[in-house]
Protein backbone atom coordinates (compact mmCIF):
# COMPACT_ATOMS: atom_id res chain seq x y z
CA UNK A 1 0.00 0.00 0.00
CA UNK A 2 0.98 3.66 -0.43
CA UNK A 3 3.01 4.92 1.98
CA UNK A 4 4.18 1.77 3.31
CA UNK A 5 8.01 0.72 3.84
CA UNK A 6 9.44 -2.13 2.17
CA UNK A 7 10.19 -5.28 4.00
CA UNK A 8 13.98 -6.16 3.26
CA UNK A 9 13.86 -10.17 2.69
CA UNK A 10 17.70 -10.01 1.80
CA UNK A 11 17.24 -11.03 -2.01
CA UNK A 12 15.14 -14.15 -1.03
CA UNK A 13 14.35 -15.91 -4.35
CA UNK A 14 10.82 -17.27 -3.05
CA UNK A 15 9.52 -13.74 -1.74
CA UNK A 16 10.92 -12.43 -5.36
CA UNK A 17 8.77 -14.63 -6.59
CA UNK A 18 5.94 -14.03 -4.27
CA UNK A 19 5.40 -10.56 -4.18
CA UNK A 20 5.08 -10.61 -8.46
CA UNK A 21 1.67 -9.61 -8.46
CA UNK A 22 1.04 -12.68 -10.68
CA UNK A 23 2.16 -14.86 -8.41
CA UNK A 24 0.27 -14.12 -5.40
CA UNK A 25 -3.15 -15.58 -4.67
CA UNK A 26 -5.39 -13.29 -6.42
CA UNK A 27 -7.39 -12.99 -4.02
CA UNK A 28 -4.55 -11.27 -2.17
CA UNK A 29 -3.47 -9.08 -4.71
CA UNK A 30 -6.96 -7.94 -5.37
CA UNK A 31 -8.63 -7.47 -2.17
CA UNK A 32 -5.76 -6.31 0.31
CA UNK A 33 -6.87 -2.94 2.09
CA UNK A 34 -5.85 -0.77 5.47
CA UNK A 35 -7.42 -3.61 7.46
CA UNK A 36 -5.39 -6.49 5.70
CA UNK A 37 -2.21 -4.32 5.24
CA UNK A 38 -0.13 -5.07 8.36
CA UNK A 39 -1.11 -9.04 8.44
CA UNK A 40 0.33 -8.99 4.79
CA UNK A 41 3.42 -6.81 6.35
CA UNK A 42 3.57 -9.80 8.93
CA UNK A 43 3.52 -12.74 6.21
CA UNK A 44 6.41 -10.88 4.62
CA UNK A 45 8.40 -10.06 7.92
CA UNK A 46 8.14 -13.38 9.51
CA UNK A 47 7.88 -15.80 6.55
CA UNK A 48 10.43 -14.12 4.46
CA UNK A 49 12.29 -11.94 6.22
CA UNK A 50 12.88 -14.45 9.24
CA UNK A 51 12.17 -18.02 8.20
CA UNK A 52 12.82 -18.38 4.95
CA UNK A 53 16.68 -16.32 5.64
CA UNK A 54 17.93 -19.08 8.63
CA UNK A 55 20.92 -20.32 7.94
CA UNK A 56 20.70 -24.22 8.60
CA UNK A 57 18.11 -25.31 5.54
CA UNK A 58 18.95 -24.32 1.91
CA UNK A 59 16.13 -22.90 -0.25
CA UNK A 60 15.55 -25.96 -1.94
CA UNK A 61 15.16 -27.95 1.63
CA UNK A 62 12.66 -25.14 2.75
CA UNK A 63 10.80 -25.42 -0.30
CA UNK A 64 10.39 -29.28 -0.32
CA UNK A 65 9.45 -29.04 3.90
CA UNK A 66 6.72 -25.77 2.95
CA UNK A 67 5.49 -27.90 -0.09
CA UNK A 68 5.17 -31.32 2.10
CA UNK A 69 3.48 -29.28 5.02
CA UNK A 70 1.07 -27.60 2.57
CA UNK A 71 -0.18 -30.22 0.93
CA UNK A 72 -0.88 -32.32 4.19
CA UNK A 73 -2.89 -29.66 5.42
CA UNK A 74 -4.74 -29.05 2.20
CA UNK A 75 -4.08 -25.59 1.64
CA UNK A 76 -4.21 -25.28 -2.38
CA UNK A 77 -4.16 -22.08 -3.58
CA UNK A 78 -0.31 -21.77 -1.54
CA UNK A 79 0.67 -25.01 -2.35
CA UNK A 80 0.76 -24.02 -5.85
CA UNK A 81 2.09 -20.98 -5.52
CA UNK A 82 4.95 -22.28 -3.45
CA UNK A 83 5.01 -25.28 -6.61
CA UNK A 84 5.60 -21.80 -9.16
CA UNK A 85 8.39 -20.98 -6.79
CA UNK A 86 10.49 -23.77 -7.28
CA UNK A 87 11.97 -22.18 -10.29
CA UNK A 88 13.70 -20.19 -7.99
CA UNK A 89 14.20 -22.43 -4.74
CA UNK A 90 16.18 -25.22 -6.74
CA UNK A 91 13.42 -27.87 -5.62
CA UNK A 92 13.01 -30.32 -8.69
CA UNK A 93 9.99 -32.19 -9.50
CA UNK A 94 12.12 -35.51 -8.10
CA UNK A 95 11.93 -33.28 -5.35
CA UNK A 96 8.58 -32.72 -5.13
CA UNK A 97 7.66 -36.56 -6.25
CA UNK A 98 9.71 -37.63 -2.99
CA UNK A 99 8.16 -35.12 -0.84
CA UNK A 100 4.03 -36.47 -2.02
CA UNK A 101 5.76 -40.02 -0.73
CA UNK A 102 5.97 -38.84 2.32
CA UNK A 103 2.94 -36.66 2.51
CA UNK A 104 0.89 -40.18 1.34
CA UNK A 105 2.21 -41.99 4.73
CA UNK A 106 2.27 -39.15 6.95
CA UNK A 107 -0.86 -37.07 6.34
CA UNK A 108 -2.44 -39.15 4.13
CA UNK A 109 -3.19 -40.50 0.34
CA UNK A 110 -6.30 -38.52 -0.19
CA UNK A 111 -3.86 -35.48 0.91
CA UNK A 112 -1.07 -36.76 -1.12
CA UNK A 113 -3.45 -37.47 -4.37
CA UNK A 114 -4.78 -34.14 -4.10
CA UNK A 115 -1.78 -32.41 -4.06
CA UNK A 116 -0.37 -34.01 -6.95
CA UNK A 117 -2.93 -32.87 -9.34
CA UNK A 118 -2.67 -29.12 -8.24
CA UNK A 119 1.44 -29.72 -8.87
CA UNK A 120 0.91 -31.39 -11.93
CA UNK A 121 -1.66 -28.74 -13.39
CA UNK A 122 1.64 -26.03 -11.85
CA UNK A 123 3.61 -27.50 -14.03
CA UNK A 124 1.42 -27.47 -17.13
CA UNK A 125 0.79 -23.66 -16.30
CA UNK A 126 2.77 -21.68 -19.27
CA UNK A 127 5.70 -20.18 -16.23
CA UNK A 128 5.50 -22.92 -14.65
CA UNK A 129 8.96 -24.68 -13.20
CA UNK A 130 10.47 -27.46 -15.65
CA UNK A 131 10.07 -31.36 -15.78
CA UNK A 132 12.77 -32.11 -16.47
CA UNK A 133 13.46 -33.17 -13.17
CA UNK A 134 16.28 -29.53 -12.77
CA UNK A 135 15.50 -26.82 -11.06
CA UNK A 136 13.61 -24.96 -13.57
CA UNK A 137 14.05 -22.24 -15.26
CA UNK A 138 14.14 -18.08 -13.52
CA UNK A 139 11.57 -16.01 -14.23
CA UNK A 140 12.41 -13.03 -16.85
CA UNK A 141 13.49 -9.88 -14.81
Amino acid sequence: MEGEAEVDVGGNPVADDFQAPELRPAQVAKDQTEFDAPFQALITEGAWGSVWSRPHWSKRERSMVTIALLAALGHDEELAMHVRATRNTGASEADLREAMMHVAIYAGIPAANHAIKIIKKTYAEPAAPQRNGSAGRKRAR
